[in-house]
């Protein structure tokens, strides 16, 4: 695997991004996979990590990918960065030559911290996000991103909860509303918030139907495998049935 050093996308901000909610955006930019629309809209209060990545057959030499395709992907790296920059990001790049595409994102994750990960749909405009919240675990990381992403807008959030084994729609109740607090403590008004407790046979599909009200979804991990859940379960099952981008909040790397 090679990868070139980290660059910036642009001129940044003034901000430092002490309270940006990092997020990793992984585009395949040499099979055509490109910034969506809506992109640079929806993570204007974000610290990007926009990953250009490139899968090789086994007998190729990654140095060997590099100097022959390194400057035509970094090329459209720059250009996706350029336009996260001008929508108010923060950007960071990373192009890599790989043989092993869920080792380098995972990596990556953790690498910088990631909040979450952009399956990237496209959106022509984000006004309401969809946030699916199925525990207690991990949910302060699920307020993290939805607070610092769009505190400072004008959009919707509702939250999401099916009730589970063993719980009441009044305990699911009690749940979103707590959550909604600290979202309140956070920044983001009242009266922009929703929350809706559903009982569901099929949590997925009831989450990609309500999905279609909204213009983006944010979902919390459920997986210990991060790219395993990001790229062959619940948050792709969501994202093949919706349009939109899928924003999946990842676990807190356990203590080594």
């Amino acid at each position: 695997m090679t990868e070139t050093p980290t660059a910036d996308g642009g001129e940044q901000p003034e901000t430092d991004g002490t309270d940006r909610p990092t997020v990793l955006v992984p585009l395949a930019v040499l099979e055509g996979e490109s910034l969506p629309p809506g992109g640079p809209e929806l993570l204007a209060n974000a610290r990007v990590v926009l990953l250009g990545y490139h899968v090789l057959p086994e007998q190729t030499a990654t140095e060997q990918a590099r100097e022959q395709f390194g400057e035509t992907a970094m090329s459209k790296l720059t250009e996706f960065a350029d336009r996260l920059t001008a929508a108010g990001a923060d950007v960071e790049t990373r192009l890599v030559f790989t043989h092993d595409k869920e080792t380098t994102i995972d990596r990556l994750i953790y690498e910088y911290d990631s909040l979450a990960v952009l399956v990237p749909n496209s959106a022509e405009r984000v006004d309401s996000v969809l946030v699916a919240l199925r525990g207690t675990i991990g949910v302060g990381r699920n307020t993290r991103l939805v607070a610092g992403l769009f505190a400072d807008s004008d959009v919707d959030v509702t939250l999401y909860h099916t009730v589970g084994e063993g719980e009441s729609p009044d305990d699911g109740a009690s749940f979103l509303n707590g959550v909604k607090a600290d979202l309140v403590e956070r920044g983001i008004a009242a009266d922009r918030i929703e929350t809706v407790v559903e009982d569901a046979d099929v949590p997925i599909d009831a989450i990609a139907g309500r999905a279609e009200s909204h213009d983006a979804v944010v979902m919390g991990e459920t997986d210990p495998s991060v790219t395993t859940f990001v790229f062959g379960m619940p948050s792709e099952q969501v994202a093949e049935r919706f349009l939109g981008p899928v924003l999946v909040v990842q676990r807190e790397r356990p203590d080594e």
